[in-house]
């Protein structure tokens, strides 16, 4: 089946303005409050007395803990944000008519699917930085192929290898379009990534963290489930019958004329 770009982001942005969808918003904010604020308070916390009184000024969000603590706190929220994107997933691959509830399987077999999610969402970050030095072509290409991973590993319930061989099977055909929706992420990354730098130089830097926070949220819950749409669009046009033959007929059971 090809891919309906047009549709999966218009069906993608349903799916976020949904009951579900504003507390998918609000959760994962909530999340990317706490990294951001781990990443600076360990930075703040490992660095000489007067280095770090001298760099808490500009740190932005942060909290008055040592960096060892910030660091586990930074890695609690890594892991929580991998089973965050399972729920994600299980929730924007519902039917739209159920988009505005959390499906039955949300926590099911989670803690494995998170693993799986963490371990294999590794995988793929290293494959698609390496594949970006080499002309950067190469990393767009192992980006689309591996963009429903995830969905692959919450909604089928797929282990590692499989959900990677499972992703590529579904980017088949349709890698081009979704190299699209990858180069468009990192144009709104970029964007994103200028204005902290602008409002750090204004002397704001908690409102640099608090604005790349929120424009992030912003961009990635209707971004996440545009790629939701897409999945499903594949999924189910690579799981449909093969219409070529329909209803073929057995010809031992003719009568002879």
């Amino acid at each position: 089946m090809a891919l309906q770009l047009s549709h999966a982001v218009s069906d993608g942005i349903r799916r976020t303005l949904t009951r579900t969808g504003g507390i998918l918003f609000l959760g994962f904010l909530m999340i990317q409050f706490g990294i951001q604020t781990a990443v600076n308070s360990a930075v703040i916390g490992y660095l000489p007395p007067e280095a770090a009184a001298q760099f808490s000024s500009n740190a932005g969000l942060s909290l008055p803990i040592s960096g060892s603590v910030g660091l586990v706190l930074f890695g609690v929220l890594v892991v929580l944000s991998s089973a965050f994107l399972v729920v994600l997933s299980r929730t924007f691959s519902q039917p739209l008519s159920e988009a505005s509830t959390f499906p039955a399987t949300l926590t099911q077999r989670l803690g494995r699917a998170t693993a799986t999610a963490f371990v294999g969402g590794l995988i793929v970050a290293v494959t698609v930085v390496i594949g970006s030095v080499f002309l950067f072509v190469p990393g767009l290409f192992f980006a689309a192929s591996f963009l429903f991973f995830i969905f692959a590993v919450a909604v089928e319930d797929r282990g590692l290898l499989s959900s990677l061989k499972r992703s590529w099977g579904l980017a088949r055909g349709s890698r081009l379009k979704l190299i699209v929706l990858v180069v468009v992420s990192g144009l709104f990354g970029g964007v994103i990534g200028a204005v902290s730098p602008v409002l750090d130089l204004a002397g704001a830097p908690v409102a640099a963290d608090v604005a790349t926070v929120v424009l992030t949220t912003i961009f990635f819950l209707p971004y996440y489930a545009i790629i939701a749409s897409a999945y499903l669009q594949l999924r189910d046009g690579d799981n449909a019958p093969d219409r070529s033959t329909p209803n073929p007929v057995d010809a031992s059971q003719t009568q002879k004329l």
